[in-house]
């Protein structure tokens, strides 16, 4: 095994095959991340969302998405502009992949791609010798889908950060308002099958207990873009509050609850989850 893979590997303890997938992923996840910025991906684009959140903020849960966005509009971006020299970034690791386009039923200004993989292939060479790994299925993929909104919301700001393995790094990143704004609206908008994504909440909470600030300008851009408010309305941290409050006496615990376990290592702190929780603590909202 590559020493770098090894090195990274050696800050999970896993102790099922579950776990010894996720630590894989999250791995690759990174490996995707110091390609891409190697690549000069990072001069037009920024990272956010979930994954974001695990990796420079200490999220503790796993995040199967890498989401990005132009840092202003830009119609002649291709994400595929950027396919064969994060492949070549990911070979140099040993390992064996391919990159591919989403293919999309309809047109949008997110553009997709996914890097692919054989499971059991990659398994074997993070996890040499072990015997659980013989239970995998010979054509099970693994897949990190990555993703770029080519029309982004005004008033994102950014900061510039740096990561050291699997090699020097850096990431222009959005910063934890302009994050927290992201996944606001996402509480808000955002269905999953006509329900709301546990792990939004989950989030949410993870923002308010580090006490973070909301970008309300970029919050508001992005429920304008959604047809949530109209553009030539004021919008405060009181708005945002009385929309989430109304958002939490809508959700289906149970379901969100359902939605998130399976990211998680402690399911504890769900068991609080409610409309009175949810509500009580957006007073922390600043």
């Amino acid at each position: 095994m590559n020493n770098v893979i090894q090195e990274m590997l050696n800050r999970y303890e896993v102790n099922n095959l579950a776990a010894k997938k996720d630590a894989m992923k999250e791995v690759l996840q990174e490996i995707v991340l110091c390609g891409l910025s190697r690549s000069g991906f990072f001069q037009k684009t920024a990272f956010y969302g979930g994954t974001a959140l695990r990796i420079f903020h200490g999220l503790d849960r796993f995040s199967e998405d890498l989401d990005f966005s132009l840092k202003t509009t830009d119609e002649s971006f291709l994400l595929s502009d950027y396919f064969s020299v994060l492949k070549k970034e990911v070979s140099a690791f040993g390992l064996n992949v391919e990159i591919c386009e989403k293919v999309k039923s309809k047109e949008t200004a997110v553009q997709s791609a996914f890097l692919k993989g054989n499971t059991k292939e990659h398994m074997l060479m993070f996890y040499n010798g072990d015997r659980s790994v013989d239970g995998i299925p010979g054509n099970e993929k693994i897949k990190i889908k990555f993703e770029v909104d080519t029309n982004p919301p005004a008033f994102a700001t950014f900061e510039h950060k740096y990561r050291l393995l699997p090699m020097p790094y850096d990431v222009m990143l959005y910063d934890v308002p302009s994050l927290f704004a992201g996944k606001v609206h996402a509480v808000i908008c955002r269905a999953w099958k006509s329900r709301i994504k546990g792990r939004d909440l989950y989030d949410y909470v993870f923002f308010l207990s580090k006490g973070a600030r909301l970008n309300t300008k970029h919050l508001k851009a992005r429920l304008v873009q959604s047809g949530m408010w109209n553009e030539s309305d004021s919008f405060s941290i009181a708005d945002a509050g009385r929309l989430l409050r109304e958002r939490f006496e809508s959700i289906d615990y149970s379901q969100a609850k359902s939605d998130v376990l399976p990211f998680l290592k402690d399911s504890a702190s769900l068991n609080m989850w409610s409309a009175d929780f949810f509500k009580q603590i957006t007073e922390n909202l600043q």
